[in-house]
């Protein structure tokens, strides 16, 4: 692990999520197993892991939506789920699904989610023009959900969670399915709220998100975490600085006889030879364009810290 998640010490400021030895059992499946993190007040934390990786179990735990079987769960200094209830009070929760009333208008889907916090109508309608600036759909205060872009009703989704202008913010996924365009909104409209000092929990499985996003994240794999940093630390430890793609007819028989003198390590992919190398000039790039190959030449990224920590193998 990259980044120790021991207990914070004497006199540090409370976490907004303490997670302690998180344990969840599914029949002889073990979703979680021990678990433990925290999250600092006024960061973006991220949860990356494969499918069935235990990320969205450790949402539902953190926010009393289940109950593990063993550790510790405080969310905003309270126990959970002992006071959850106490603590989604002061919390907003985007879901992978959006689950808007399709009855409603965009107004009054604001209004009557705010009255599940006890919030009276005219006070969530006297933050309607700033909810409804926050999302971009100023001119749809009166449609339907029906009537909305996917990404139209993303963003009703996120608007909806900063109805009772919550400390912490859960996001579950939250630019799945959208288009590039709604994709870099959202990203805006979340450094918004980090820029005034929100708390963010984020799953995503787009690595460029949590990147541009979090501060710091932990990689889940099988109920555990095995990483833990900033997106940049990550990199800079587990992953060489260039990754030199190769491609086209003869690239993985290319890549057998000369890789292991050409980069620290090598992945073949199907047709594709991923080329891991620490020098900064890569000359893999040069001679295997030399040899007629198509070559891609980049940085190393989170993606690859991702793929190198939890495997390429599909997960269902």
């Amino acid at each position: 692990m990259v980044e120790s998640e021991a207990g914070a010490a004497p006199g540090a400021a409370v976490p907004a999520l303490s997670v302690r030895g998180l344990v969840k059992q599914f029949g002889a499946v073990r979703a979680l197993d021990g678990i433990a993190f925290d999250v600092r007040a006024g960061e973006c934390f991220g949860l990356l892991g494969p499918n069935g990786a235990g990320k969205s179990t450790t949402l539902k735990l953190s926010l009393g939506l289940a109950r593990a079987d063993q550790g510790e769960i405080r969310l905003l200094d309270l126990p959970v789920p002992e006071r959850a209830r106490e603590a989604r009070q002061r919390v907003g929760v985007v879901p992978q699904a959006d689950a808007l009333d399709p009855d409603f208008t965009v107004a009054e889907n604001l209004i009557v989610f705010g009255s599940y916090f006890g919030l009276p109508a005219p006070a969530v309608r006297g933050r309607l023009d700033e909810l409804l600036d926050f999302a971009g759909l100023q001119g749809k205060r009166s449609a339907k959900p029906a009537e909305l872009s996917g990404g139209m009703r993303r963003r009703l989704t996120l608007a909806r969670a900063l109805v009772n202008d919550p400390e912490v913010l859960f996001l579950d996924e939250p630019t799945t399915g959208l288009d590039p365009q709604a994709r870099h909104l959202i990203w805006e409209r979340l450094r918004r709220l980090m820029a005034r000092g929100k708390t963010i929990v984020l799953t995503t499985h787009f690595m460029e998100e949590a990147e541009r996003l979090c501060d710091r994240l932990a990689i889940v794999d099988r109920g555990r975490i095995i990483a833990t940093g900033s997106p940049q630390a990550l990199i800079a430890s587990q992953i060489e600085a260039q990754v030199v793609e190769v491609s086209g007819d003869g690239a993985t028989d290319w890549a057998r006889a000369r890789g292991d003198a050409l980069a620290a390590r090598t992945e073949l992919v199907g047709e594709t030879a991923f080329l891991y190398c620490s020098q900064g000039d890569a000359p893999a790039a040069r001679l295997a364009a030399e040899a007629g190959l198509r070559v891609l030449r980049r940085p190393a990224n989170l993606e690859d810290v991702f793929l190198k920590l939890t495997g390429r193998e599909l997960r269902d």
